[in-house]
């Protein structure tokens, strides 16, 4: 599994930090830092609920 930003997209609302801050982090830019992008099959439903708060539609899951 991988987790995908669209960078056009993102507006570094912070979201999927809040749902699952192991993740993503917004840096001091507010840009969105993807902190493992390869995560284990095990996180699947976390991320996948993080990946729905975003408001924008700016995250999915690959794989």
């Amino acid at each position: 599994m991988r987790i995908v930003v669209d960078r056009d997209r993102c507006e570094g609302l912070g979201m999927c930090e809040a749902m699952a801050s192991d993740f993503f982090e917004l840096d001091d830019d507010e840009v969105l830092q993807v902190l493992d992008p390869e995560p284990g099959e095990e996180h699947r439903g976390h991320l996948h609920a993080a990946t729905q708060a975003c408001p924008v539609l700016a995250l999915t899951l690959e794989g």
